[in-house]
């Protein structure tokens, strides 16, 4: 297993990742402690949460709010002489209509992403973790309307900046780290312009900058490239990937048609959308193409192509069942020959970034 700096924190993660937002709606509480033993086994130390899991957010969401948070923390209950051994990161939900998760702290009907309701979801989270520190605790996505979850098309809200409370969000998380509450911290589902914000407030007030973003990155959206990447490299902020596998898209497992029933496109079918253009479908079939060529798994083929760049500190992977996540762990120890990798160059000039 590898292991790859947290940014400036000083904490060293492994190059893969355990995803958990399949715990609590796919994943029972003994699926989940089953794949956080295993995965130690194999030298994965890093495991990625957050409030609003288990996904999808729905009407069924405030029954299952905090569940998997709650499963890992009856594993760290049980383990508690280990706790110094696993790497946690969380995160807050940002600004949207979920207004029942703090309804005492929303705002005209909106979930706000301010000190008050940053400090109540770490404690919250603390308790759910039985934890009394998070290694990096993340901002989910901005409040302000920009691109992120799949968007195009940016339309600019002058009066919608100022839902991004940047300085306000480095002096909390600052604080936290100074109480010894948290190790680092970082932002989920962001943008150039938000990154260079938060950093030029950390700059401003002498704090701690970000140690990370989370974004998705997968052979089917390589958007992380186009100004992110620079910025993760020289301001030493860099990426967990998400989504490396395009909700499994590119294991080839929903090519022709096929759905599986217990798979996570079927347990989310919006995402679908993103996946299911001409476009998409095409790439896939020759990404899968292009790894039986090589005489490797499709899978391993893509999650490797991610492990692999420069700009990458650790690849989050998720699971439902255990023959997957010892076949997504391995692929830590596959590497892209120069020859697959400028075949893989082609088929990205053809496709682009099929699915944002």
């Amino acid at each position: 297993m590898q292991y790859r700096s947290l940014g400036k924190s000083g904490i060293d993660v492994s190059i893969i990742c355990l995803g958990t937002m399949t715990w609590g709606r796919q994943n029972s509480e003994q699926d989940a402690h089953q794949q956080i033993d295993y995965a130690l086994t194999q030298g994965v130390n890093f495991f990625d949460t957050a409030e609003i899991y288990p996904p999808p957010v729905n009407e069924e969401t405030p029954k299952l709010y905090g569940t998997t948070e709650k499963h890992l923390g009856t594993w760290l209950a049980k383990n508690a002489s280990r706790r110094d051994k696993v790497i946690i990161a969380s995160k807050v939900v940002g600004g949207s209509e979920l207004d029942w998760i703090r309804p005492d702290l929303s705002a005209n009907g909106r979930s706000i992403t301010d000190k008050a309701n940053i400090l109540a979801a770490f404690e919250a989270s603390l308790q759910r973790l039985q934890t009394d520190y998070i290694d990096l605790y993340q901002i989910h996505w901005p409040s302000r309307a920009t691109n992120f979850f799949g968007q195009l098309n940016y339309k600019h809200d002058a009066d919608n900046q100022a839902l991004d409370r940047f300085a306000e969000i480095v002096e909390t998380m600052n604080t936290l780290i100074t109480q010894g509450k948290i190790r680092a911290w970082g932002v989920s589902n962001e943008t150039p312009y938000g990154l260079m914000e938060y950093q030029r407030h950390a700059d401003r007030l002498n704090m701690r900058g970000l140690d990370s973003i989370q974004n998705p990155y997968s052979l089917l959206n390589r958007s992380f490239e186009v100004g992110l990447a620079e910025i993760a490299i020289r301001n030493e902020m860099p990426l967990l990937a998400y989504s490396p596998l395009g909700f499994g898209v590119l294991s080839g497992k929903y090519l022709d048609g096929k759905m599986p029933a217990t798979s996570r496109l079927a347990v989310q079918p919006d995402y679908w959308l993103r996946f299911s253009n001409e476009l998409s479908v095409a790439a896939t079939r020759d990404y899968v193409a292009l790894a039986q060529k090589y005489q490797l798994d499709a899978a391993q083929m893509a999650l490797a192509f991610v492990n692999q760049q420069p700009f990458v500190a650790s690849n989050i992977i998720g699971a439902t069942t255990m023959e997957q996540l010892q076949s997504n762990i391995a692929s830590a120890d596959i590497t892209l020959s120069a020859e697959l990798l400028a075949d893989i160059e082609i088929l990205h000039q053809q496709y682009g970034t099929p699915s944002p």
